[in-house]
């Protein structure tokens, strides 16, 4: 199966891809996993795209697309493949079908994680996280016993900055703007296949499976 997942900020398509691509035995590639381990490492690529990150505006497509690409000429992805994070712009979806096309292959469906903003907001601006050890708390569905520590090593706890509200609200404009059209793209094509993000992460993952499976009969 190759599988594109998309969905606003917030949607849950993190947790979501792990899930599916290991129900399906394909790699999950994503680009923010990428990304933030480039960050971390100090690389070129990291300081370049951090700048965009916290701001939380997209990074430019010169670096996603190559990123992406070399990636996908990887061995494992011969049978398959999850990619998260891209495309995030139907100029980028359209470089991936030519990407595609030149192995004469091309993608099965586009699984869309759908949420409403208000939704998003709540859940990641409630998130806080350990200056220490670097776990992240929710004040709503996972809160510290003890406000602002960390219970598993009692460092402090911060809200980072792209968890802020307004740096949320933002994202989800740029999503709005860039990303959406890529429904319509997908749609248009016939492949796209949508399913409701709300409420349990289990309850996520088997809508999402049995949409995937009803999309392949």
């Amino acid at each position: 199966m190759r599988l594109v997942l998309v969905g606003p900020p917030g949607a849950g398509k993190g947790t979501q891809a792990q899930f599916i691509a290991s129900h399906f035995a394909v790699p999950k590639i994503s680009t923010g996993d990428i990304f933030r381990s480039n960050v971390s490492d100090g690389t070129d690529l990291g300081l370049e795209a951090r700048k965009y990150m916290d701001a939380g505006d997209l990074v430019p497509d010169e670096v996603t697309i190559g990123m992406v690409k070399d990636r996908l000429s990887h061995d494992d992805t011969s049978e398959g493949f999850l990619l998260d994070g891209f495309p995030r712009t139907v100029q980028q979806a359209v470089v991936l079908d030519d990407m595609l096309a030149a192995h004469d292959v091309g993608l099965d469906v586009v699984l869309e994680l759908v949420v409403d903003d208000e939704e998003v907001v709540r859940r990641l601006s409630g998130r806080r996280t350990c200056r220490r050890c670097g776990h992240v708390w929710h004040l709503d569905f996972d809160p510290p016993a003890t406000e602002g520590v960390c219970d598993r090593c009692g460092g402090e706890l911060f809200q980072r900055d792209d968890d802020s509200e307004l740096t949320i609200r933002h994202r989800l404009e740029v999503y709005a703007d860039q990303t959406s059209p890529l429904i319509g793209y997908y749609g248009d094509r016939g492949l796209l296949s949508g399913v409701d993000a709300t409420g349990p992460v289990e309850d996520v993952t088997e809508r999402a499976i049995n949409a995937l499976r009803r999309f392949g009969d």
